[in-house]
């Protein structure tokens, strides 16, 4: 009986050793397992890691190379920090000096203001290794030569090859022999993927103080901005900026921390006229589209409606019959010989509160809907060309119907106004002088 007792024991005994050490062994193998899961620097799985989705997509052959990947290079996944980004990108920006006529009205010759040179300064970005390079339409006027600085200082000539006033595009080409020179074209970046909040950076020669680079971020997408040319049209899909802009930017790239050009720095909003940390940047798929016509045409032609609207309020719903969050834009007037006036389009007639009442009210483009004039000037300006046809869908007396538009070429605007000549005021003739006996006589 003891040594049953005994037996028994033993066996109890040894069975709680062997699930004691299969427990451990299944903790450690657990305990490995969710290490290498989600804590290690090779985790499948990881919500903090942020190069899991970078490691995710290297392909088979690379998985079998050894890839040794700096920690900068897997927090950032390529993007380069600011300084390797102005080495990177600084010698491809160039200083732009015009000369521009302005009449002083205080000094007059022959009638006409004498006319007095400034020298504009702006800045721009080398486009391709033929010589051409990129700026604002307002940084050239309407000077036919320009002067391009590069980094090392050497200044050469270069003619104006083609100008956009609408969206303040313009290309010059060194005419000057610049074999030797490194001309390393700016890559051009997709700014249809830009997110508010992506850093970004501007280069330039702000007040004359050339290479200055600044940062920021993208604080907003798709603002408007009006033409430098007219003030009557806009230019759509503008990208708002923190990054210090100011007078000598012009021209200029925005760049992203992967070096492309994803905007030109154009515009500043202020108050004093300095950076008050609002700049607008023209986007970079608006320059590809329209440069490599500048450069073979010399000019861009840009598809016209030829219509002016207003976008539909609660109050201007309501007093044309429709629901109060009806949303369209009410055509208040339409150009003569127009897209808009040759497919029959109706224009509104304000009351005497200003409230445009029985005008077409435009609900959709191409069946895209329509919520601001915003939308279909920026559906023409990235999707039409002159000559193409547009599917408006109208709202007009009480039901939608479809009209289809051809758009033609937008006017070119009106050429700068001449100095009017001034006239002298004329004085009355001499009186006559009585004659001294002696004297020469007076004419």
């Amino acid at each position: 009986m003891l040594s049953g007792s005994t037996n028994g024991t033993n066996s109890r005994y040894g069975f709680v050793k062997r699930n004691v050490i299969l427990f451990a062994v299944v903790v450690i193998v657990s305990m490995v397992s969710i290490y290498y899961v989600f804590l290690s620097p090779y985790a499948i799985i990881s919500h903090a890691h942020p190069s899991a989705n970078f490691l995710r997509n290297v392909s088979a052959q690379e998985e079998n190379q050894s890839v040794n990947y700096t920690g900068k290079q897997l927090s950032q996944q390529g993007q380069l920090t600011l300084p390797e980004l102005y080495r990177q990108t600084k010698d491809s920006v160039v200083e732009i000096k015009s000369t521009v006529s302005n009449p002083d009205s205080f000094i007059i010759i022959n009638g006409v203001p004498s006319n007095q040179n400034t020298t504009t300064l702006g800045s721009g970005f080398m486009y391709d290794t033929m010589g051409h390079v990129i700026t604002n339409a307002h940084v050239v006027g309407q000077s036919k030569i320009v002067y391009v600085t590069i980094t090392d200082g050497d200044t050469y000539a270069a003619k104006v090859v083609g100008t956009d006033p609408y969206n303040d595009l313009a290309v010059v080409q060194i005419t000057d022999n610049f074999t030797g020179e490194k001309m390393i074209p700016l890559q051009l970046g997709d700014s249809s993927q830009l997110e508010v909040g992506q850093p970004v950076a501007a280069i330039g020669n702000p007040f004359g103080l050339e290479d200055t680079m600044t940062s920021g971020i993208i604080s907003y997408l798709g603002r408007s901005l009006n033409d430098e040319a007219t003030g009557s049209f806009s230019i759509p899909d503008i990208i708002q900026t923190s990054a210090a802009i100011n007078p000598g930017n012009s021209g200029g790239p925005l760049l992203n921390m992967y070096g492309q050009v994803i905007g030109m720095n154009t515009a500043i909003k202020t108050d004093t006229g300095n950076f008050a940390g609002i700049g607008y940047a023209i986007p970079s798929n608006q320059i590809a589209r329209i440069v490599p016509v500048l450069i073979k045409d010399g000019e861009y032609q840009h598809p016209w409606l030829g219509i002016e609207g207003r976008n539909l309020s609660p109050d201007i719903a309501l007093a044309n019959g429709l629901a109060r969050n009806f949303k369209g834009v009410i055509i208040e007037k339409i150009s003569t010989n127009s897209s808009a006036s040759k497919a029959g389009l109706v224009a509104a007639t304000d009351d005497q509160d200003g409230i445009p009442h029985g005008g077409d009210v435009i609900v959709s483009v191409d069946g895209h809907p329509v919520k601001s004039i915003y939308d279909i000037i920026s559906y023409m300006n990235d999707y039409k060309s002159v000559g193409d046809t547009m599917k408006l869908g109208i709202y007009r007396t009480g039901k939608i119907i479809d009209v289809i538009v051809t758009l033609q070429a937008r006017p070119p605007p009106a050429p700068p106004t001449p100095p009017v000549p001034m006239t002298m005021p004329s004085f009355p003739p001499m009186p006559n002088f009585p004659q001294i006996p002696g004297f020469p006589q007076l004419p």
